[in-house]
């Protein structure tokens, strides 16, 4: 019996996983498509929108799973939160898989807008799906785009530790996913320069993967001709890592020790109060 509730309980997480992390790509991967392909919005838009995606994938997941929609946060808890190993994998696989059906979306309905803009779906509108060095027309190259991963991931997983920390000043009430969102958003208008910011390996090879299936037949390859799949994916773990680290080392160490919820999930009654 206990078996089985156990069972129960992962498959529960893995579908708010999928969940959360489809309801992040549909706004995300569709705000790019409707700049990129109708040339409708900007490139505000495409932030803030990434953000507000963000927020609500996780009020959608954070009860059930601590929505974490990111297998560079998931592995990054499991390393310095205690969140346990053996749900790493299956939880990265949940999010890739909310992330691919979420661009089959997508894609399924800016079908006639990508034919007539890119009728060969090309690396012009690749960039709808997934992430290119340079957004596919600035001077960058892989180890450019993969240091700018590196760090743009290290920042974020820093500052999401520090801001769901119950040791620290978290935001009151039920408002961490909100400030969560407001943090991609900041990034993607600081750091999504150099290589788009995707700062989630399944935020990029779900959609990826989708593309590649619905005719995007360079889908693996930047503007030059490179593989570059990979980059996304290898590039924010190991940013992941370091910022986690970084936060453990400067701030973590010196909070009070004190009794935190299930590692990776939200308090079952958020705390109100400040160290």
């Amino acid at each position: 019996m206990a078996e089985r509730l156990k069972a129960r309980g992962l498959l529960g997480e893995l579908a708010a996983e999928f969940a959360g992390t489809l309801i992040l790509i549909l706004f995300g991967v569709g705000v790019v498509a409707q700049v990129a392909a109708a040339g409708i919005g900007d490139h505000d838009s495409i932030a803030w929108a990434w953000g507000l995606g963000v927020t609500l994938g996780i009020y959608v997941a954070a009860r059930v799973s601590g929505a974490h929609l990111n297998p560079a946060v998931t592995v990054a808890l499991a390393a310095f939160k205690g969140f346990s190993w053996r749900k790493v994998m299956p939880y990265a696989l949940a999010q890739t898989a909310g992330a691919f059906l979420a661009a089959l979306i997508v894609r399924f309905n800016y079908a006639e807008v990508l034919a007539k803009v890119d009728p060969g779906f090309t690396i012009k509108t690749q960039g709808v799906f997934s992430t290119l060095p340079g957004n596919g027309v600035l001077p960058i190259d892989t180890w450019g785009a993969f240091r700018d991963q590196v760090i743009g991931t290290a920042i974020l997983l820093f500052l999401v530790i520090a801001i769901t920390d119950m040791r620290n000043s978290a935001p009151a009430a039920n408002m961490a996913p909100v400030v969560v969102g407001l943090l991609v958003v900041a990034i993607g208008m600081a750091w999504g320069t150099n290589a788009g910011y995707a700062i989630n390996p399944a935020r990029d090879f779900g959609p990826r993967l989708a593309s590649f299936l619905t005719g995007y037949e360079t889908a693996w390859q930047d503007q030059y001709g490179q593989l570059y799949f990979w980059v996304p994916i290898v590039a924010p773990v190991i940013g992941g890592l370091i910022g986690a680290a970084l936060y453990q080392a400067l701030v973590g160490r010196f909070l009070p020790l004190e009794e935190q919820p299930e590692p990776g999930r939200v308090p079952a009654k958020p705390s109100y109060e400040t160290v």
